[in-house]
């Protein structure tokens, strides 16, 4: 009888703080426990940030991700020079870059003495670069988006031509990528994902809107997600001034965003501001919800060509009809037919692609059924399943 041969263990790296508010994180946590899951020995390569506390046990952190129980990836930190958030945003561009680059420095070095064997894949050009010119095989770029800088892009593709493989997130990432240069065959689009097991045991809408304190009677319009200004929030508070019979709930963001945008909100009337909320309790409110909607901005390109909103795939997860900006990023991963689509940049467009939606039950039935229906195609379990099968094909000896 042969024996099983073990699998190659992965080390996924991601410049992110672990935890965070930001989407980021779940999205690497989400990844590396799909590849555990995959029955890969998984090792989540972050940031230690500062202000951060050291993770001593990784199993509260993937509680607060709603990874389930079971197998799950390990965490490890890289040092990194941080001093982003002790300056105001308008000058943080450089110490952004020493950071990324510190992150680097230090997390390939750790790739390079304690995870000699391992694949990699990489979110970060820099240390793929820096692995790649070590000579380093078995290492994967994962792209989220295409720099626009000259010199992140040299950097990008110093990195891309020498790993085994490129993951696009979108299929603006991949096809900006072969303008570039870069060999279509090396490079697969893998979008984002959801975890079925967080909506498992939704509650019903009324139960869901008790437990919120919203009004049981009244139509509901919820926003989850971040709140940078490409993702069009400040446009979806404008359209809810046009239709002020209906409640509009925002979920989501840093302290500092939401902040900024309540006034805004106050001034609506019927905009409610509920910041971050754990990823846990974001079931409840696409639950309680008649619509969601996704108002991106037209600029820049994370938002109308490389985005893959996290928001779509949760939406797919409970079959909810959503109103989204009419982008390549939007019609990537959703059909004409799955979403009411609208002008990006304009409240009276959104306002009207929702008042549309929310006035015609057999309309919003429909978006329902259809967007549910790509559902089982997009979990993080397939995922991981279709990238270690071409990693496999990429990494043959």
């Amino acid at each position: 009888m042969l024996e099983a041969v073990p699998l190659k263990p992965l080390v996924l790296v991601a410049n992110a703080r672990m935890p965070s508010q930001r989407a980021q994180s779940l999205q690497v946590a989400q990844v590396a426990a799909s590849f555990a899951r995959a029955g890969l020995p998984t090792t989540l390569l972050h940031a230690l940030r500062r202000d951060t506390a050291p993770i001593e046990d990784s199993e509260w952190v993937w509680d607060f991700y709603a990874v389930p129980k079971g197998a799950r990836a390990d965490l490890r930190g890289a040092a990194c020079r941080d001093f982003i958030d002790a300056v105001p945003r308008r000058w943080q561009y450089l110490p952004a870059r020493w950071q990324e680059l510190s992150f680097a420095g230090n997390a390939a070095r750790l790739l390079e003495d304690d995870f000699a064997g391992a694949r990699v894949i990489s979110r970060e050009i820099e240390v793929a670069r820096l692995l790649v010119s070590h000579g380093r095989g078995g290492v994967f770029l994962e792209l989220h988006r295409v720099p626009a800088g000259r010199l992140r892009r040299r950097w990008l593709l110093e990195a891309a031509r020498g790993v085994a493989g490129v993951v696009a997130i979108s299929g603006g990432v991949r096809a900006d990528l072969i303008e570039l240069g870069l060999a279509d065959e090396s490079i697969v689009v893998a979008h984002d994902g959801f975890e079925p097991e967080r909506f498992a045991r939704l509650p019903s809408r009324a139960e869901a809107r008790e437990a919120l304190g919203l009004d049981a009677d009244r139509q509901v319009v919820v926003y989850t997600g971040g709140l940078l200004a490409w993702k069009g929030v400040d446009i979806l508070v404008q359209a809810a001034r046009r239709l002020p019979a209906v409640q509009f709930v925002i979920v989501g963001g840093m302290n500092a965003d939401v902040e900024a945008l309540a006034p805004a909100a106050r001034a609506a009337g019927n905009v409610r501001l509920d910041g971050f909320k754990n990823p846990t309790r974001v079931p409840l409110y696409l639950a309680a919800a008649d619509v969601g909607a996704v108002p991106n901005r037209s600029r820049p390109a994370i938002s109308s060509r490389y985005t893959s909103p996290l928001k779509i795939f949760e939406a797919m997860a409970v079959g909810l009809p959503l109103v989204v900006s009419d982008l390549f990023s939007m019609r990537d991963v959703l059909d004409p037919d799955q979403a009411e689509f609208v002008a990006a940049d304009d409240a009276e467009a959104l306002a009207a692609g929702l008042a549309r939606v929310l006035g015609d039950d057999d309309l919003r039935r429909g978006l329902a059924q259809r967007i549910r229906g790509s559902a089982a195609q997009a979990t993080w379990d397939g995922r991981a399943q279709r990238l270690v099968a071409w990693m496999d094909e990429r990494d043959a000896d």
